[in-house]
């Protein structure tokens, strides 16, 4: 059978699309009974087309590719939130199947998208928006559905992963971004990544089809490492736990919450030693028990191994006539609830000045507002400069917790601006 692709982007890994093609073309034939023939790219310039003996492939206008009669499904690489919409929206509403690897689009109106092509009959592979090569969205849709999923919890941003090992190694922050920046793990204007944006869209759609819920990026409590330090990395190793940038979705009584925010972790938890810009995904289900995915989240060969995985598994079902199946269901009722319901440890470091009664007031105000202290740690020196106030909290209210920072901050002892706060994951 013969499945016809139109490619629309060909950065790093639309052209590890083409390679996938062009290498293992026979391949996919001989096992799978499936001709892929490549016959349209779009791009913004035709060298990576022509570079490839492609060049009268190519086009710069995508409407050349989800119009054309001679391509049954489109690959939308451009990524963003704009023209990967008309692309997506485009080829569905010409009656053809798509394959992205766009997990703002989907992280945003998925639903949107997912249930158009149900109600037409075609397919969404949305494989490489989560974890890039790692195996997670397909595992989810069908290895695990015979499980009532109770929680997600992922390092699925290499970036920050990196950034992280490298504090975890005495870097400063800005050391290590500019180093992350010098390997090309990082872009040069990081936002995405350092403030958690990245993971929380991959959150969203992990949490939509774990739990059939409603959930957009809007909805997920995103915070990112920009405030974290080599001292709060050094500090909660000597208390036996690792920080991590975790993107974590539950499912309670309450309803569903989704969050992206750095936490400790124990050093004996699988997650601990996942280092570098390598990516894990941990599931727990009720009947698998806990399981994890593990492997590089970015990069031409991982994400288009991925998006040309969703090609393969979709001509499939062309072949086999199975109908459609886009991973997104009707919703249920389930509601998003917000973090500030949520309780748990903390770990808050405040930079104060080294004067008399400064650690009753913050002691007093924590009581105030409900927060037991586990315990409390100073690191000053001889000269009573500035200090630094690490505290471990009991479990607490996250709006308590936040109430009591925001008193602390107004009573004029604080030096050293907002202070670092790490979730306790134990």
């Amino acid at each position: 059978m013969t499945i016809r692709v139109g490619l629309c982007g060909t950065g790093t890994v639309g052209c590890g699309c083409i390679d996938i093609i062009q290498k293992h073309h026979d391949e996919f034939q001989a096992r799978y009974g499936i001709d892929l023939e490549l016959t349209r790219i779009c791009s913004r310039e035709a060298e990576a087309a022509e570079s490839r003996g492609l060049g009268h492939l190519f086009s710069s206008d995508f409407h050349d590719v989800i119009n054309a009669d001679d391509v049954d499904v489109v690959v939308e690489l451009f990524g963003g939130t704009g023209i990967a919409k008309d692309v997506i929206m485009g080829a569905l509403q010409n009656g053809k199947h798509v394959v992205t690897a766009n997990k703002a689009i989907m992280a945003s109106v998925g639903e949107e998208i997912a249930s158009y092509a149900h109600e037409h009959g075609l397919e969404i592979g949305f494989g490489a928006s989560v974890g890039g090569g790692i195996p997670i969205i397909g595992p989810l849709k069908h290895s695990l559905v015979a499980n009532d999923i109770s929680s997600i919890i992922g390092i699925v941003n290499g970036t920050t992963n990196y950034m992280l090992t490298r504090m975890e190694a005495g870097l400063s922050y800005d050391e290590a971004l500019k180093e992350a920046q010098e390997a090309g793990f990082a872009e040069a204007d990081p936002t995405a990544d350092v403030d958690g944006f990245d993971a929380a869209a991959k959150i969203a759609i992990l949490a939509a089809i774990a739990f059939n819920v409603k959930i957009t990026i809007d909805q997920v409590h995103t915070e990112g490492i920009r405030r974290l330090s080599a001292l709060d990395l050094a500090t909660a190793h000597d208390m036996g736990y690792a920080v991590k940038l975790l993107a974590i979705t539950e499912r309670g009584n309450e309803g569903v919450v989704a969050r992206v925010h750095p936490a400790m972790i124990p050093l004996d938890h699988q997650l601990a030693s996942v280092n570098g810009v390598y990516n894990a995904i941990y599931v727990t289900g009720d009947f698998v028990g806990e399981t994890m995915f593990f492997g590089e989240g970015a990069g031409s060969g991982p994400a288009a191994s991925a998006v040309m995985g969703d090609v393969i598994e979709l001509a499939r079902r062309i072949e086999a006539g199975a109908p459609a199946g886009s991973g997104y269901c009707v919703p249920d009722d389930c509601p998003v609830v917000p973090i500030s319901t949520l309780e748990m440890k903390y770990y808050l470091r405040f930079r104060v000045a080294d004067r008399p009664g400064v650690l009753a007031k913050m002691a007093t105000v924590f009581s105030e507002n409900g927060v037991s202290l586990q315990s409390v740690q100073q690191m000053g020196n001889k000269q009573r400069e500035d200090v630094n106030l690490v505290f471990i909290t009991h479990s607490a209210n996250e709006g308590n917790i936040n109430a009591a920072i925001e008193e602390i901050l107004s009573l004029g002892i604080v030096t050293g601006g907002e202070p670092s706060v790490i979730r306790v994951v134990d």
